[in-house]
């Protein structure tokens, strides 16, 4: 079974990852969808929230596809070395991987340089995941 292995941004009143949102909707609804309670998993001591039964099983088989890269946090800020919580409403799918984003201009910041932006997001990542509360 894959795993998440980076710190995820999680609701600090909720405990939710993703603000509740289910992180399997993106890629199969192609759009954030709210999860149900019902539907909670804990995974790593994250709570994750789905839709259904399918998309909770769906993610507790493979977590490291469907959590977010970086955990949640923007990939520009990140290649900026800052640790700035993405919006579960902004988001892009790319290369397979759900990414959130801070602000509708980060977003498009990203959209110009997306190979740049990763690029420098992954060389910093470990130096921001490093600075992160525990």
């Amino acid at each position: 079974m894959a795993a998440i292995s980076e710190r995820v941004v999680t609701d600090r009143y909720s405990g939710l990852a993703l603000a509740g949102f289910d992180p399997v909707a993106y890629f199969v609804d192609g759009q954030p969808e709210l999860g149900r309670p019902e539907f909670e998993y804990d995974h790593q001591g994250t709570v994750w929230r789905f839709r259904n039964e399918g998309n909770r099983n769906a993610f507790a088989d493979n977590p490291g596809v469907y959590g977010p890269l970086f955990g949640g946090y923007d990939p520009v800020g990140v290649a900026r070395g800052v640790s700035r919580p993405g919006h579960p409403e902004i988001f892009l799918v790319v290369r397979g991987r759900l990414m959130l984003f801070y602000s509708d201009a980060a977003k498009a910041k990203f959209l110009a340089d997306p190979v740049g932006v990763l690029t420098e997001a992954q060389s910093h990542w470990p130096k921001v995941q490093s600075q992160l509360a525990q």
